[in-house]
């Protein structure tokens, strides 16, 4: 008589917690509203991009991450493990609060590249390379395209010796 041992595989569900349906639902309402609102700001006039155009942009793209966010979510087997990384949470929340802090005293371009560096290399362990290359991108990048290719300013530094040479 042979017995034959049965192992149980557990049924893959695709169930999404209330609290994560609910955090999807707000980040897409969130972008619907901004998308119609800024519809009624227009998005384009005679002399070039109206000022609807950039909130119009982000409200798209925050809908489209909320509709990544459901799909990754219904393919995600409910037996891994499901939390927050509040170290995460807390290092980001305290450092977009020192960012926000110095922006006016340091610049934008020093401030966010410090940022930048501190999540890249710091947090995440991305290399010299990689971390310094994506950094410079973001804040010097983001600095000459807004300042001079969009005509928004962004804050410079507080300190003179900083102004003279650009940030």
């Amino acid at each position: 008589m042979t017995t034959k041992s049965v192992i149980a595989r557990p049924e893959r569900t695709t169930r999404v917690a209330p609290s994560v349906l609910v955090g999807i639902g707000v980040f897409a309402a969130v972008g619907v509203y901004v998308l119609v609102n800024s519809i009624e700001l227009g998005l384009w006039t005679s002399l070039g991009p109206g000022p609807g155009l950039f909130p119009f942009a982000m409200g798209g793209v925050l809908v489209s991450m909320s509709i990544v966010w459901l799909l990754q979510e219904l393919r995600r087997p409910t037996e891994t493990p499901e939390g927050v990384d509040r170290g995460l949470v807390i290092a980001v929340v305290v450092s977009l609060a020192i960012l926000a802090a110095v922006m006016d005293l340091l610049g934008f371009q020093l401030s966010m590249f410090l940022f930048l560096m501190y999540h890249l290399k710091l947090r995440s362990g991305r290399t010299w390379t990689s971390s310094l290359i994506i950094a410079l991108a973001g804040s010097v990048g983001a600095f000459y395209a807004f300042n001079y290719g969009l005509n928004v300013a962004l804050p410079v530094s507080a300190f003179p010796p900083l102004n003279l040479i650009g940030l």
